[in-house]
């Protein structure tokens, strides 16, 4: 594999560690209330934080909050950068056909068979009758289904099958967005300032009209309401350096990001301080100022952007060669991001009264969900060739 191509897989492999870690965390964040969120309670912010432990660590919330920031459009952002060539040698029948088999099932099945069961000890904190009976009852009686972090495989389908429809009517709508990017490797901070301004119209209309924290739902769909848009423009960035080629562009092992890691870096600080300062300010406070609502909605999008670009950096930089453990990551991502949240919630549960603190807590979480759906997506994608579409294809 070319030293990108490395690189980037490499980096799928600590975003899927990143992932477990982040809701592995999310029981022993201090801002949370001393007691759980009510299960029929609107807005069921229960679905974020479907345990809360008395026991806290002060840390997690920046970690988790760069985190909220950055994460999700930095996948977003990798999982378009295949979408272009994987068009033109496929075609758009086959291209469809492929992505609704390998997201959309699999998707499904996890929310139909897995989510009720995850959720389960979120009711059972506080519930009068916490039995198999009474959950399942008060489970129908909510006015969506609950999907968990399965709303971003809804998204992506969404967004694959957006590109597809796109070749129908401007069959090389991908090579017209491939110029865009061709002048990334000499001119990088146009191309930053540019994915900031196209994030910037897409994310600021909603979050200020709304909250950027609110969530809408539509049967076992969810979005938060403010980034559908802001992830479409990462996830169509990401197109658009794939079209032009990773090998050359943007990406390449010499380039921009890899040269100027620690400018990136610093960019990387600041936009985070940007986006955070602003925020403490309005996150409890429904009357804050359109000012300062907008300060910190331009500051999600400048430390967004520039971390996502300090990110990728520093693995074209530093992770460029073959590791047979994040190999073995890389390739099973999918498959534990399918199936990983059933164990962060039992874990989280079954601590609940274990005298610990709360790191020490976070990080059993961590390890033993990491040991879990490893294994797991390890043995599902060996037990038949029909069940290996939960590995990653390189």
């Amino acid at each position: 594999m070319p030293g990108p191509s490395l690189a980037l897989s490499n980096m799928r492999a600590v975003t899927i560690l990143l992932v477990l870690s982040f809701h592995s965390s999310l029981a022993y964040l201090d801002f949370l209330p001393p007691v759980p969120y009510r299960f029929d309670a609107p807005p069921y912010t229960w679905q974020a934080f479907p345990i809360i432990d008395s026991r806290r660590f002060v840390p997690f919330d920046l970690i988790c909050a760069w985190q909220d920031v950055c994460l999700m459009s930095i996948f977003f952002f990798l999982s378009g950068l295949f979408v272009w060539p994987s068009l033109s040698r496929k075609g758009i029948a086959i291209f469809v056909t492929d992505r609704i088999k390998r997201i959309a099932l699999p998707c499904i099945a996890v929310v139909l068979l897995l989510t009720p069961i995850a959720y389960y000890p979120s009711y059972a904190v506080g519930a009068a009758d916490s039995s198999l009976e009474g959950y399942w009852q008060a489970w129908l009686a909510l006015p969506f289904w609950p999907c968990g972090p399965q709303w971003f495989l809804w998204e992506l389908i969404a967004l694959n099958l957006i590109a597809g429809a796109l070749c129908l009517v401007a069959p090389h709508w991908g090579d017209r967005l491939a110029m865009l990017a061709s002048k990334a490797r000499e001119h990088p901070l146009k191309f930053l300032v540019g994915l900031m301004a196209v994030s910037a119209l897409a994310y600021l209309p909603p979050a200020l009209l709304y909250t950027p924290w609110e969530w809408t739902h539509y049967g076992p769909v969810a979005w938060q309401v403010s980034r559908p848009f802001h992830y479409a423009v990462f996830f169509f960035a990401g197109i658009a350096v794939g079209a032009h080629g990773i090998e050359r562009g943007l990406l390449s092992i010499d380039g921009p990001l890899s040269k100027n890691l620690w400018v990136w870096t610093g960019a990387a600080v600041a936009g985070f301080t940007a986006w955070i300062v602003p925020t403490s300010f309005v996150v409890d406070n429904a009357d804050a100022p359109l000012w300062l609502q907008t300060a910190a909605a331009l500051g999600f999008v400048f430390g967004c952007a520039s971390g996502c670009f300090a990110f990728i950096a520093a693995f074209l930089r530093y992770a460029r060669e073959r590791n047979g453990i994040l190999d073995s990551l890389s390739s099973n991502a999918y498959g534990m991001y399918l199936g990983h949240y059933v164990f962060v919630v039992w874990l989280q549960f079954a601590l609940l009264s274990v005298p610990l603190p709360g790191a020490a807590k976070a990080l059993i979480v961590f390890g033993l969900t990491l040991a879990l759906s490893w294994s797991l997506a390890v043995a599902l994608s060996g037990f038949a060739p029909a069940l290996r579409a939960v590995r990653a294809q390189r």
